[in-house]
């Protein structure tokens, strides 16, 4: 089947003529296992071109060192954890550094509070287990296990989601770099390559602190919200384009100054202050992170593209605003209707994203 029949593609497909570029090109020496060498994974993640011409597209936009950082740890015997607030692109970092280095970004293991210890290192066939006992026929390898038998990087998205108790069944694996199967009397041995890299956020709900153990087998990647307004609007415009092309979205009548509104409104938001820093701000519920502005300007786009809304009106701006906006009507209704009166009706050229604002918030109550 043809990967424009999926969803989302992984993103060593997505990607693959520049990272089949990428290894063509590189001359460098590569660690065991990896596709490509430090420097081209590097390369890869911040975009760019190569000796010979061909053009990267960037994949994150943040501090080139802490992509360094990333990938200098995965040369190490400690694992990655990227850790940020919801949209920080630690899970689109984590993602594109298991496509550059292994060439698979599939090996994932994503946290919830149900997750348990098979998920991390192996479960059974139980139909099996009971015809024949324990049998490496009966064994079912986790995402992790094949990770190590292979010698290429796992994905464990929300570490912090998952219980504290299952968390630890990392420790031996991390440390000591080989899984035991007490019922076969043997052990997983990592091939040289293994490695795991897991994205946690801070100000999640229902988070459960690594143990200092676990804790000393990471690295850590602190991963910041973009630092200026025009940082973010260079990222959300980017991924837009990305989106609308693989979505083949029509063209629609939402440029880069609504979008730069929306930015605005979710800066000062989540930060609690306006831009030029004079005036103090109540928050909302909503995170209003980064990925967050890529969702909202993503669904102004699909409004304004199939339903039927005046040309350059900017309701679909102002719809996703609301919408995004809102997670506890009881908190969020009264904050957005302050920030609106406060900042927005009196900000130059505003007037109609005001207006429309009101007009939702007011219909919708």
């Amino acid at each position: 089947m043809s990967k424009e029949n999926f969803i989302r593609s992984f993103a060593e497909e997505q990607y693959a003529k520049e990272l089949k570029a990428l290894v063509k090109e590189d001359d460098a020496p590569k660690p065991e296992n990896w596709e490509l060498s430090p420097a081209m994974v590097c390369l890869y993640i911040t975009g760019g071109q190569t000796a010979k011409g061909t053009v990267i597209e960037p994949k994150y936009f943040g501090e080139k060192r802490l992509v360094e950082l990333a990938v200098a740890t995965l040369l190490t015997d400690r694992a990655l954890l990227l850790i940020g607030v919801p949209g920080t692109a630690k899970t689109w970092l984590s993602e594109h550094l298991a496509a550059a280095i292994s060439g698979d970004s599939s090996r994932i293991v994503q946290g919830t509070s149900g997750t348990g210890e098979d998920a991390i290192r192996y479960g059974w066939n139980y139909a099996k287990l009971l015809q024949e006992g324990p049998s490496i026929e009966a064994l079912i390898a986790s995402p992790v296990m094949r990770a190590m038998q292979t010698g290429r990087l796992v994905r464990l998205e929300e570490l912090t989601r998952i219980p504290s108790d299952i968390q630890d069944a990392l420790i031996t694996i991390l440390s000591e770099k080989n899984m035991p199967v007490p019922e076969l009397d043997l052990y997983i041995r990592a091939k040289s390559g293994f490695n795991v890299i897991a994205t946690a956020n801070d100000r999640d709900k229902g988070v459960h602190e690594l143990s200092s153990a676990l804790q000393r087998r990471f690295n850590v990647v602190r991963l910041p919200l973009p630092a200026t307004l025009e940082e973010e609007l260079k990222i959300v415009t980017f991924r837009i384009k990305q989106i609308a092309d693989e979505n083949k979205i029509p063209a629609q009548e939402i440029g880069v100054e609504d979008i730069r509104k929306l930015i605005t409104v979710f800066r000062e938001l989540r930060s609690g202050k306006s831009e030029d820093g004079e005036l103090k701000i109540k928050s909302p519920t909503a995170t209003l992170s980064t990925a967050e502005a890529i969702s909202a300007v993503n669904n102004s786009m699909i409004l304004s593209a199939y339903f039927d809304y005046k040309k350059n009106s900017l309701q679909p701006i102002a719809e996703s605003i609301i919408s995004a906006g809102i997670k506890d009507p009881n908190h969020d209704v009264p904050v957005l209707e302050e920030y609106l009166d406060t900042v927005i009706k009196k900000r130059k050229g505003w007037k109609q994203l005001y207006e429309m604002c009101k007009g939702i918030l007011h219909g919708g109550n």
